[in-house]
C-alpha cells in the first residue's frame, strides 16, 4: 500500500478545560481527520491498479486495430508492411487469421482421369508447431488435354494471402503459381499450366505470400 506524506499538526487539536463540550468536539475533529487520511491512503493505493488496467486495455485495443488495418490493406500493401513488422506482430496477425475458416467443395464431375495411378501426395505440416495442413493432393489428366491439381479433404491453418504453388522443394524460390488458395478447408481444383514439368515441380506448397511462410506441403509421386 502506498502511503501519502500526510502530517497531522497535533498542536492545533487541543482540549480546552474551561469549555464544557470542547473534549467532545475535539474528539470528533480527530475522528474526521483520521477518516480523511485513511480515505486518501486507500485511493492512493488503488491508483496504480486502475492505471495498469487502463494501460492493458489501450494495448489490446491498439493491437486489435493494427490487425484490422492489416486485413484491410491490398495484397501488395500487406507484403510491404510485413517487411517492417516484428516477429511478435506477425504472430499476432497470423493468430487472428487462424480463427477464421473458409470452406470450399468443388465436385469432380468434370474431372475424368485418363491415368489409373495419378501423381499424388499427402500434406504434412510446416513443422513449426503452428501452421498445419492435412489432406491429399493429386494430379488429374483430362481427356481434353488439360491437367488439374486437386486438393481433397484439405484442412489447413488459415492465413493472409495463401497461395497454391508447385515447387522444386519446400521453399518458394522456384515455383509455378497455381493461384490463391480457394479455402483452407475442403475439396478444390487448380489448373496446371500446359508444359509444366511435374518431374521438376513435384512438391505442392500452401504458401503465405505476405509473410513468406510455409503452411504445409505434399510431395507428389506415382
Amino acid at each position: 500500500m502506498h502511503c501519502l506524506p500526510f502530517r497531522v499538526n497535533l498542536d492545533r487539536i487541543w482540549i480546552n478545560p474551561f469549555k464544557r463540550n470542547s473534549c467532545c468536539l475535539n474528539e470528533n475533529n480527530m475522528k474526521r481527520v483520521i477518516r480523511k487520511i485513511l480515505g486518501m491512503m486507500i485511493i492512493a493505493s488503488l491508483v496504480p491498479s486502475v492505471m495498469l488496467v487502463t494501460s492493458k486495455s489501450q494495448v489490446s485495443f491498439a493491437a486489435s486495430s493494427d490487425v484490422q488495418n492489416f486485413m484491410n490493406m491490398t495484397e501488395e500493401q500487406r507484403v510491404e508492411s510485413a517487411k517492417n513488422m516484428t516477429q511478435k506482430e506477425k504472430e499476432m496477425v497470423m493468430n487472428e487469421f487462424s480463427k477464421q475458416n473458409s470452406t470450399v467443395d468443388e465436385n469432380m464431375s468434370a474431372t475424368t482421369p485418363k491415368d489409373t495411378r495419378p501423381l499424388m501426395g499427402k500434406f504434412v505440416d510446416s513443422g513449426d508447431g503452428f501452421h498445419k495442413a492435412e489432406g491429399l493432393a493429386k494430379v488429374i489428366n483430362l481427356a481434353d488435354g488439360k491437367t488439374f491439381l486437386r486438393l481433397e479433404n484439405l484442412k489447413a491453418t488459415n492465413g493472409p494471402d495463401l497461395y497454391v504453388y508447385l515447387s522444386t522443394g519446400k521453399d518458394a524460390s522456384d515455383i509455378v503459381n497455381l493461384g490463391r488458395l480457394k479455402g483452407n478447408i475442403g475439396n478444390q481444383n487448380y489448373e496446371i499450366p500446359t508444359g509444366t514439368d511435374l518431374a521438376k515441380y513435384n512438391t505442392v506448397l500452401i504458401w503465405c505470400k505476405a509473410f513468406s511462410t510455409l503452411f504445409g506441403s505434399a510431395k507428389l509421386s506415382s
